[in-house]
C-alpha cells in the first residue's frame, strides 16, 4: 500500500495544500493510506480530511513517518536544519538551477540516503510539466502588480502595504477593479501592463487576469518567443507602465532589463517577476536580488531617474488564491500520483528519480 504523509507547510504566509481533501478522497479510493499533518496555516481545514477518511497526525512529525512513506509538500523544508533526509520526499525542491544553497539541500538527502521527487521536474515524454502552479502564479502576480501600480498613483509617498490571501477570484478581482478605478481618475488613463511569456501556462494566467481587471486590450502587450527571438536587452519594457515577467527559465539568456536601462526616461514603475528566479546566476532580470513576502511585497530599486519603481518577487504568488489554485493543481496531479501504484513502469517518476541521482553526482 503506498502511504502518502502531507506535511504541514512551514513558509511564511503559505496556506496552499499539496493535496487537497477532494484528491484525497480519490487516493483513498485507489487503496492509498493517508496521513495528513495537522495545520492551523492550511486553506482546508483538518476536518475537511478527516472527514475524508484520512489519519490526522500532529505538526512537522514527518521525521517520524514510516520508512516506506512518501513525504509530499509543496515549499522548502525547515530552516536552520541540516540533519540527514531519510524519506522520499515530493515537494519543489528548488535546488536543480543552481539556486543557493542548492548542494546543502541535496547533501542532506545524500546523507541519509533519501529521495528528492521534484513537482518541478515531473514532465512527460516530451519534456511538459505534469502539474503547475503557473496559471494561478500569472494571475496573482498580475494583480498584485496592477495594485501595486494603483497604489503609486493614489498614495505617492506611501509604501504599499502587507497583502493577505483571498478567499476566491471573484474577491479579487473586484478589490483590483475598484483600486485601479480609484487610479484612473488620478492618472486619467489604464496602465500599459506588457507579458513576457505570453503563450505559457503563467502568461495565459497574467493575461486572463488583465483582462477580467478591465484593462484595454490594447494596454496589453502580449510577448513570446517571436517578439523575443533577436534577444535582450529590450527597450520596448521601458514603455510599458507594469511588467510581467512569465518565462520559464532553463538556460542562459541575454537580460530584458538591465540596471542602466532603469536611469533613462521610462514609464515603467512595477517589475512583476512571476518567474522569480532571483538566486539564479542566469536571472534575466539582473536588477534586483531579495524575494520580496506577502508582508512586504514590494522592494524599490535604486536608480538615477526620479521616477520610482518597484519590483515584486514573491516566490510563492499562487497563495494569493490558496484554494482555487491547489484544486487547479492537484486534477493535473492526481493521475501521477494514482502512478506511484506502479512506480517502477511510471516513466514520469523514473524520470524524476533519475534527475535526482545526476543532480547528485554534481555535489562535492
Amino acid at each position: 500500500m503506498v502511504h502518502l504523509w502531507l506535511r504541514a507547510e512551514t513558509k511564511s504566509n503559505e496556506h496552499r495544500a499539496a493535496l487537497t481533501p477532494s484528491a484525497c478522497k480519490e487516493l483513498l479510493n485507489n487503496g492509498f493510506q493517508i496521513s495528513v499533518e495537522k495545520s492551523a496555516d492550511r486553506i482546508f481545514d483538518d476536518e475537511e480530511y478527516e472527514q475524508k477518511g484520512c489519519t490526522l497526525v500532529p505538526t512537522l512529525s514527518w521525521k517520524n513517518a514510516p520508512d516506506d512513506a512518501y513525504i509530499i509538500g509543496l515549499k522548502e523544508l525547515p530552516e536552520n536544519d541540516d540533519s540527514p533526509l531519510s524519506h522520499q520526499h515530493i515537494f519543489f525542491a528548488h535546488c536543480y538551477k543552481n539556486q543557493r544553497g542548492w548542494k546543502d539541500i541535496l547533501r542532506r538527502f545524500i546523507k541519509g540516503n533519501g529521495t528528492i521527487l521534484d513537482l518541478e521536474f515531473l514532465v512527460d515524454e516530451k519534456g511538459r510539466r505534469i502539474a503547475a502552479f503557473g496559471y494561478h502564479a500569472g494571475f496573482a502576480g498580475t494583480a498584485l502588480g496592477l495594485d501595486v501600480w494603483a497604489h503609486q498613483q493614489i498614495h505617492p509617498k506611501q509604501n504599499f502595504p502587507s497583502v493577505e490571501p483571498y478567499p476566491d477570484e471573484n474577491v479579487l478581482i473586484n478589490y483590483v477593479q475598484n483600486r485601479l478605478d480609484g487610479a484612473v481618475a488620478v492618472r486619467g488613463r489604464y496602465p500599459r501592463v506588457m507579458v513576457m511569456g505570453a503563450l505559457g501556462r503563467c502568461g495565459k494566467g497574467a493575461v486572463e487576469c488583465a483582462r477580467k481587471s478591465g484593462i484595454p486590450e490594447e494596454n496589453i502587450i502580449k510577448w513570446d518567443l517571436e517578439e523575443t527571438k533577436k534577444g535582450g536587452p529590450f527597450k520596448e519594457i521601458l514603455e510599458c507602465d507594469i511588467f510581467v515577467n512569465c518565462i520559464y527559465l532553463s538556460q542562459k539568456i541575454p537580460p530584458f532589463l538591465t540596471k542602466e536601462m532603469l536611469d533613462e526616461g521610462r514609464q515603467l514603475s512595477v517589475i512583476v517577476d512571476v518567474s522569480c528566479d532571483t538566486t539564479n546566476p542566469n536571472n534575466p532580470i539582473p536588477v534586483y536580488s531579495v524575494n520580496t513576502t506577502f508582508n512586504n511585497p514590494t522592494v524599490p530599486i535604486q536608480t538615477n531617474n526620479p521616477h520610482p519603481i518597484e519590483v515584486i518577487s514573491i516566490d510563492h504568488l499562487p497563495t494569493l488564491l490558496p484554494r482555487e489554485a491547489s484544486d487547479y493543481f492537484d486534477k493535473d496531479l492526481l493521475p501521477t500520483l494514482l502512478e506511484l501504484k506502479n512506480r517502477e513502469s511510471s516513466s514520469v517518476w523514473q524520470r524524476a528519480e533519475k534527475l535526482f541521482k545526476e543532480k547528485c553526482a554534481l555535489v562535492d
